[in-house]
């Protein structure tokens, strides 16, 4: 074989290895792509239920003095300790603290021996009496993806935001000097 053959043999090879490259390259962007936006929605997804968990241990926690030296009610202390525990994913400004989507409830167990549902006790000033429920939770928390969703050729581009969202619920532990309760959801 004389040399001019092996020249023009390598240059034929880098024309395939551009087009091997290019072939591969494109699927392997899009599950990049597609494995960054799942990993964002689990690691959003756990973080609002590490939030509400923490705003939950603080509100069936909280004493009347604790309250009182921190000059709050319990759902504001409730809903900060989320805000908080949120990681800047529910936003925070002194304009808008980021509630929006933060509800506390407190419901009343039936009876033992009763099926009955549990009463909302939102409304009444002393619904935070130990041995009731208090849930915490965040609705309404919209996830936008990172990267479009293509599902044809022949469709747009899917941008719309997935709702998330996280709950808790536990019992009030009991206290003889209980919070103020605040306005609740």
């Amino acid at each position: 074989m004389n040399i001019m053959g092996k020249i023009s043999n390598s240059k034929s090879r880098r024309g395939a290895e551009l087009l091997e490259f290019t072939l591969v390259l494109l699927p392997l962007l899009a599950m990049t792509f597609v494995l960054l936006d799942a990993a964002w929605a689990i690691f959003e997804k756990s973080t609002m239920a590490y939030a509400v968990r923490a705003g939950l241990r603080v509100g069936v926690t909280t004493t009347g003095k604790q309250a009182d030296d921190a000059k709050s009610d319990l759902t504001t202390m409730v809903k900060n300790s989320v805000q908080s525990s949120a990681g800047g994913l529910l936003g925070h400004s002194s304009i808008d603290p980021g509630w929006k989507n933060i509800k506390v409830h407190y419901y009343q167990p039936p009876e033992p021996g009763f099926s009955t549902p549990n009463k909302d006790m939102c409304d009444d000033p002393n619904g935070n009496k130990p041995g009731y429920i208090m849930t915490v939770s965040i609705e309404g928390y919209s996830l936008s993806p990172l990267v479009g969703r293509i599902f044809s050729w022949n469709q747009a581009v899917d941008n719309s935001a997935s709702e998330v969202g996280a709950i808790a619920a536990d019992l009030i532990e009991p206290s003889r000097d209980l919070p103020t309760k605040g306005s609740a959801p």
